[in-house]
């Protein structure tokens, strides 16, 4: 059964503005879609719901990826959205191309990052010091955030070092402010449903040529969650599709440079009339 999900909100609603629906990844909430909806408010509604499970749209039972679907059909019901252009980050990029295949009528073009429709992960196996070195290192950062001691000598021998490449303050604000509270309140149902669908072997590939509606992809070289040359993969096959690749970040690189992804999402919106 379809949940409502708590959405987060920024800029107006008018008739001449385009909707643009924002998907968080895993773990993640809406509040981490920020770092796009700043640069956009201003131009565009845009709207992040907290998924299913995640921040405060809780889940109290078990469920499976597809009710991430119902959920988000309910959602563009809710604010009566006949078209909108769909954003989505990591997990939230195949909730888009999703959408996209069930829904085309209703997504005029979608944003992919980080994100695969075959995903693969490159990542190296972890260790207990790893996690102890995390742990730490999170902790120090929620109480003293961006301090560069923490960052030198913690934070790059944690599995940070996987998560970004650019190991600045700023980044390390973004750690502190959003991952480490989307992290928090996020359910175990949650990481249920994400790690069956894993070990489903998603692959979209096949079907991505029926989407005809223009698509961004942008991906990072040293993404180890979600590799850059999967996320290569998946634009070479949607027909109209643009590619962006970042040298020296990482799976959250809209959080090391942000100036720079917010300057192309919105170069690349503007150049398909969005």
């Amino acid at each position: 059964m379809p949940q409502t999900l708590y959405c987060h909100q920024w800029g107006e609603r008018r008739t001449s503005t385009l909707p643009v629906l924002m998907l968080h990844g895993h773990p993640g909430n809406g509040h981490a879609m920020a770092v796009f909806a700043e640069a956009l408010q201003n131009e565009y509604w845009a709207l992040a719901p907290d998924l299913r499970g995640y921040g405060r749209s809780r889940a109290t039972a078990a469920f499976t990826m597809t009710d991430h679907l119902s959920d988000l059909a309910t959602l563009l019901d809710r604010f009566e959205l006949e078209r909108c252009l769909v954003l989505g980050w990591s997990l939230g990029g195949i909730l888009a191309v999703e959408l996209a295949l069930r829904y085309p009528e209703r997504v005029c073009g979608t944003v992919l990052i980080a994100t695969a429709a075959r995903p693969r992960s490159n990542h190296p196996p972890t260790t207990l010091w790893d996690d102890m070195t995390t742990g730490l290192a999170a902790t120090i950062n929620w109480f003293v955030p961006g301090w560069q001691w923490n960052i030198d000598t913690l934070g790059k021998r944690s599995l940070f070092r996987y998560l970004v490449q650019q190991h600045t303050p700023t980044t390390y604000a973004y750690f502190a402010h959003t991952a480490v509270p989307a992290y928090l309140k996020t359910s175990r149902y949650a990481r249920q449903a994400l790690s069956t669908a894993l070990k489903q072997r998603y692959n979209r590939l096949p079907d991505l040529p029926k989407l005809h509606c223009p698509a961004l992809v942008m991906a990072a070289e040293h993404d180890h969650h979600i590799t850059c040359a999967s996320s290569r993969e998946t634009a070479r096959a949607i027909p109209n599709s643009t590619w962006i690749g970042y040298d020296d970040v990482a799976h959250l690189f809209p959080w090391e440079i942000p100036q720079r992804v917010r300057t192309d999402l919105k170069t690349w919106m503007q150049q398909h009339g969005f």
